[in-house]
């Protein structure tokens, strides 16, 4: 199971907390996949990749909620915490890069503290990726930043970071978390 990790409604479409949506989106069309109602808070697109059933979901709670999602749509599907990768935006890391981890804490997102709570574990994979300006922001500064768009010189970079991201997923999906790690970090 792939999560992306965003908010829902147009308003929020280009915003840099929806990095994890956009990977997502990215993910359903290149296998020609559309999204669909779950039977939770969420939306599911089933795919298969090297010889795998993967289900895409892009959880309809808002961020702070994602939790509730995960934990619904993990149970529903049987999924194990290993076969969990959750991808999401992370202001610490440059614009471009990004970063795969085999578990850990929440660093600090609130998207990823709900889901680490809703599943009382945080040993599942993640994928971050990079949103960040390499400065240092005031804490009251971050959530008008992760809810702000790209910048138009921004762009480029933002679309091969989320090609590159996508194709981080279907290493992991195919060869595991380490040979992702390996390759994308």
């Amino acid at each position: 199971m792939i999560v992306g990790l965003g908010n829902v409604g147009s308003e929020y479409d280009a915003t840099r907390h929806n990095v994890g949506f956009m990977v997502i989106d990215l993910l359903a069309a290149n296998a020609r996949k559309t999204f669909r109602p779950g039977k939770g808070e969420y939306y599911f697109a089933e795919m298969r990749h090297a010889g795998e059933d993967v289900v895409l979901i892009k959880p309809t709670t808002f961020m702070n909620n994602s939790g509730i999602a995960v934990k619904d749509a993990s149970q529903r599907y049987g999924v194990e915490m290993s076969d969990l990768l959750v991808v999401y935006d992370d202001f610490n890391i440059p614009l471009g890069k990004l970063r795969l981890r085999k578990g850990g804490s929440d660093g600090g997102h609130n998207g990823m503290y709900s889901i680490i709570y809703h599943l009382n574990d945080d040993s599942f994979p993640r994928l971050r990726c990079g949103i960040g300006t390499g400065e240092v922001m005031p804490k009251r500064d971050m959530a008008s930043f992760v809810l702000s768009e790209f910048g138009e010189e921004e762009l480029p970079e933002t679309e091969r970071m989320i090609k590159n991201a996508a194709d981080a997923v279907f290493v992991f999906i195919g060869s595991g978390i380490q040979t992702a790690m390996n390759r994308f970090n």
